[in-house]
Order: C-alpha cells, then structure tokens, then sequence
C-alpha cells in the first residue's frame, strides 16, 4: 500500500474516531464491527511466516523485518496529519475545523493521486 493510500485511510480512521466520540459524549451505543482503523492495521501489517524450526531469535528477527516498514508507514502518515492539524491550531484559525481539514487534505492527496494515474 502507498504512503498516499496510507494517509488517506488514516484520515478515514481520524474521522470515524471523531463520530465515535461524538455518539460517546450522545450516550450512544457503538458498533461492535472492525473498525477502520482495525481494517488499515489488517491490511498494512504482512502475515509473518516463520519456518519450521527458526529459532526464536530467528523468529524475532524476521517479525521485525516484516513488520518494520508497515510500522513507519503508519506512525509517519499519522505524524503528517497530526502536524497539519497542530498546525492550524497553533495558528488560532477558526476559519477551519478538524473536519474540514482532514476532508481538505483527503482532497488534495487524492488530487495529487490523480496527477500520477494521468
């Protein structure tokens, strides 16, 4: 999965997490189906296989390394939104809500998404 797609599910998870809160704070009750962010994380993280006989070490060691990569993806599309959104907090804009900027830059990555097709 690309860093683009990435970010744009991880957008997708930030946004579903806001609605959760918000029917938490209405009282009301939540779906117990996989959520979005149980969706990502199943289809970003690799199944690892560990042959027959891998020691532990070994076994530990080929985790990490099919782990590794999914891992930073993750944190680092998350750490992107992250700092967008600071971002406009740390500048006092009121023009704009969480929401709103989360759909904005789901808009411009799939723009820039695209760009690259064409």
């Amino acid at each position: 999965m690309e860093q683009r797609e990435i970010i744009l599910r991880a957008i997708g998870v930030l946004t579903e997490t806001g609605e959760m809160v918000r029917r938490i704070s209405d009282g009301e009750a939540l779906d117990t189906d996989l959520t979005q962010l149980g969706r990502l994380v199943s289809e970003v993280f690799p199944t690892v296989e560990i042959p027959a006989g891998a020691t532990p070490e070994q076994a530990a060691e080929l985790t990490i390394a099919a782990l590794m990569p999914a891992s930073v993806s993750l944190v680092e599309a998350f750490a992107f939104l992250f700092t967008q959104l600071a971002k406009v907090h740390d500048e006092g804009r009121a023009d704009v809500n969480s929401t709103e900027l989360l759909q904005e830059i789901a808009l411009r990555m799939s723009d820039a998404g695209d760009e690259e097709v064409d």
